[in-house]
């Protein structure tokens, strides 16, 4: 059975005075890093304002003041996805960025146990900030593993979490009315009148000649994530996810960073995945599904999400993604399609977090392979 934490009226909006104390508290230790660092262990997607993320989950895991629960691994998770959507990392989570076609921030969040393989995710959630904590409440509190919308948002509140207020700012508005102001491109709508791609709507259906616009692949203009694993002193494991999705969606998107398998995954058996990159075609793949099932099947973790990578690249050539891949031992590898893909990891006796850099997968020619065979194991 799962322990409980402290009820979220104390972690109300993880909000800055909490969060504060959390990380005061966990104050880093100076000593020299290992190029295979041992437990405790962090790494999560993406460089530059989200490795601030990654330094709070450490810290939590390592600093003997810190106010753990019985579930440190589930701690560390929340704390490093609480402190991107606190510092609203890159835009792309927390409150304040990738508004929809309405103008509003919604937020997305997954919560995942390695042990009982437990998960609460919301999506869509409006109007209150704390959306891994939310998660959290979600796994903890209920037997589902889902909520979504203004329901999301009504069980916050009866969790304790709030007050509601509105997730926009000022810039993220502004972005929005001049992204209006200038045609609405690059929405979201096919197959509709009027074109899409020459003015906002509202918009109707119309038929669309050949079944519609199957293995259309596009992209998005905004999809960079928060996802993390975490393993504990003890080795036990935990996962999570936070985005706002991606800018100038329909409103009502939901993309995969709540889902299961899909932004994050872990299985504390045998390790686990954090995922970022065009949701709407990633959720399709559930890669860190793949991922962590190909470590079961004896994978490296450079392999494991290479081979979950080359499953997209396949059907969507031009897909954006990235998958971070760690084992239940802490080594790890990832891969990535589209951009140049980074993440971040510190475990160990690591004095500082570390950065990879991760060149994109190509297309498997006929009979070929890919031009760049990804780095070795970390």
């Amino acid at each position: 059975m799962t322990a409980r934490r402290p009820h979220p009226a104390r972690l109300t909006t993880l909000n800055l005075t909490h969060l504060s104390r959390l990380l005061l508290l966990a104050l880093p230790t100076t000593t020299l890093a290992t190029a295979n660092p041992d437990l405790p262990f962090v790494i999560n997607t993406w460089a530059g304002p989200f490795t601030a993320a990654t330094d709070a989950a450490y810290h939590s895991l390592t600093n003997p003041s810190s106010p753990h629960s019985l579930t440190p691994a589930l701690d560390a998770v929340e704390i490093g996805c609480a402190t991107c959507e606190q510092n609203q990392c890159d835009t792309t989570v927390g409150f304040g960025g990738s508004p929809d076609e309405a103008c509003e921030t919604t937020l997305d969040a997954l919560i995942m146990d390695g042990t009982t393989l437990n998960s609460g995710a919301v999506a869509g959630l409006r109007r209150i900030r704390d959306a891994v904590s939310v998660a959290r409440a979600v796994l903890e509190h209920t037997r589902h593993s889902l909520l979504v919308g203004d329901l999301a948002t009504r069980f916050a509140v009866q969790m304790g979490f709030g007050p509601e207020g509105d997730l926009g700012t000022v810039e993220s508005r502004e972005r929005c009315e001049a992204w209006r102001m200038g045609g609405c491109k690059g929405n979201y709508w096919v197959g509709v009148e009027p074109d899409p791609e020459r003015g906002c709507g509202p918009y109707r259906p119309v038929g669309v000649p050949g079944g519609g616009l199957a293995g259309r692949d596009e992209g998005q203009m905004s999809h960079d994530t928060i996802s993390m694993v975490v393993i504990d002193g003890d080795g036990v494991m935990a996962a999570g996810t936070s985005t706002n999705g991606a800018a100038f969606k329909i409103p009502g998107r939901v993309g995969d960073g709540p889902i299961v398998g899909s932004g994050s995954y872990v299985d504390g058996d045998v390790g686990g995945c954090g995922a970022t990159g065009d949701g709407d075609i990633m959720m399709r793949f559930l890669p860190c599904y793949q991922a962590v099932e190909n470590l079961r099947l004896g994978m490296t973790p450079t392999e494991a999400a290479e081979d979950a990578m080359r499953r997209m690249l396949r059907k969507y050539p031009k897909i954006s993604s990235g998958v971070v891949v760690v084992n239940n031992k802490g080594e790890h590898g990832a891969a990535g399609s589209g951009w140049t893909f980074t993440y971040a990891f510190r475990g160990g006796t690591m004095n500082a977090t570390e950065v990879v850099s991760i060149p994109p997968l190509t297309v498997v020619p006929a009979g070929g392979r890919e031009a760049y065979d990804g780095p070795g194991e970390i």
